[in-house]
């Protein structure tokens, strides 16, 4: 059975490394406009394995930008606390344990429900 929760709010989600993100749940559309955005679309419809990471790596941080509201333990070379922006949601995404944590606690669980409900 399919359980929705029908709640909008950000949750907590631990990552790796100390790091903790306040996301939105991610949804349909935010899917989407991760998939047609221009950073993605200009990387998209290659044919080797090395571009299709580039897209995955791309989509995952558009994803991040869209439903990352705050974090917990980042800071830049110095340690000074950053605030959520596209260039430190991009640097976080490099670091493969924060991109493979991401995919599998945000993106996965979307596309596991969205499984669950096409079964």
């Amino acid at each position: 059975m399919l359980k929705l929760d029908l709640s909008s709010d950000p949750r907590w989600v631990d990552l790796a490394g100390g790091v903790r993100i306040k996301a939105r749940p991610l949804t349909s559309a935010m899917m989407l406009a991760a998939r047609n955005d221009p950073r993605v679309t200009a990387l998209a419809g290659r044919e080797t394995q090395n571009d299709e990471d580039a897209v995955a790596l791309e989509v995952a941080k558009v994803i991040a930008g869209l439903v990352i509201e705050d974090w917990e333990g980042v800071g830049d070379e110095a340690g000074e606390v950053v605030a959520v922006s596209e260039p430190w949601i991009n640097a976080l995404l490099d670091l493969w344990p924060m991109f493979e944590a991401f995919q599998e606690k945000i993106v996965a669980g979307a596309m596991l429900v969205d499984a669950e409900k096409n079964a």
